[in-house]
């Protein structure tokens, strides 16, 4: 595996890129003149001891605490390798106290995934980061939060916010604002994904994008790619918007949805497209 280095996404954000050969989302630190935010613990101890061996070698210090986006495996586990108070969503503490209580091995998630409450997904990437090695510990939050939080740095101001979604209803995000600089960045974890089980829903999806819409960024961090200008970030909502209006209009119907999108769109829907398209439809037929 590709050890992955801290980039520089502004004077204050340094970021680590994502790697898909194990499902490592992003982890970034937010530095403020008296105290550093870390977004997220990642999907191992591994991968944590990365992310403190980059923070080193940039000497960046004074770490005061991490913020979990969401409670997934990928974006938990690390945390009690970083060895500091974590901040989360009361949704999140309450699902990571279930986890806790879980077995990590090959058989027990295989048990799991059977039963329909892990995804296959997730256990592959689970058994591929850990090995055989499934000395997992959970670290619960220290400070739970259940709307928004704001917290100092100093010079950079870090708003908290519980937005849902459907990728996962405890999905936070994290608006970072420095002095001296007009547009802030924001940290959107997972929230504009599908759940685990590849559906949309449009009611879901109008909510959060009303959220995100709020905040003044000229950057979007999503955790699974990245950073995203504020033009890419706005045809990434606008395609959800289009096929939220769309999925209405053609009941949830995929080939009305495909006619309807060509014909407003002038071209056929891309792989991309195509991929959301069927999340619409998976959540239209589901409900």
């Amino acid at each position: 595996m590709k050890e992955k280095k801290l980039e520089r996404l502004t004077d204050a954000v340094y970021f680590m890129p994502p790697e898909e050969e194990t499902d490592r989302p992003v982890l970034a630190a937010i530095c403020g003149r008296e105290r550093t935010l870390i977004m997220d613990a990642g999907n191992s101890a591994s991968h944590a001891s990365l992310l403190l061996e980059a923070l080193a070698e940039r000497q960046i210090t004074k770490l005061h605490a991490v913020v979990l986006t969401h409670c997934h495996w990928d974006h938990v586990f690390g945390a009690d390798r970083l060895n500091l108070p974590v901040i989360a969503h009361l949704q999140t503490k309450q699902a990571l106290e279930n986890m806790a209580k879980l077995s990590w091995t090959d058989e027990a998630l295989d048990e799991r995934v059977r039963e329909g409450s892990e995804f296959l997904f997730c256990a592959d990437m689970i058994k591929k980061e850990f090995a055989h090695n499934r000395d997992i510990l959970i670290r619960l939050p220290d400070q739970t939060f259940t709307d928004k939080l704001d917290i100092d740095l100093g010079g950079v101001r870090c708003t908290v916010e519980h937005v849902g979604g459907d990728h996962s209803s405890d999905s936070t995000v994290i608006y970072v604002a420095e002095e001296g600089r007009a547009g802030g960045v924001l940290f959107l974890g997972d929230c504009m994904y599908p759940d685990l089980g590849g559906k949309y829903t449009v009611q879901a999806v109008l909510d959060l994008l009303e959220k995100l819409d709020r905040y003044d960024a000229d950057c979007y961090v999503l955790s699974h790619e990245m950073p995203l200008s504020r033009n890419e970030y706005l045809e990434y909502s606008g395609l959800l918007k289009l096929l939220c209006s769309i999925t209405v209009e053609a009941e949830g119907e995929l080939h009305r949805i495909l006619q309807e999108y060509t014909r407003r769109v002038g071209k056929e829907p891309g792989e991309i497209e195509l991929e959301a398209i069927h999340c619409f439809v998976n959540g239209w037929t589901a409900k």
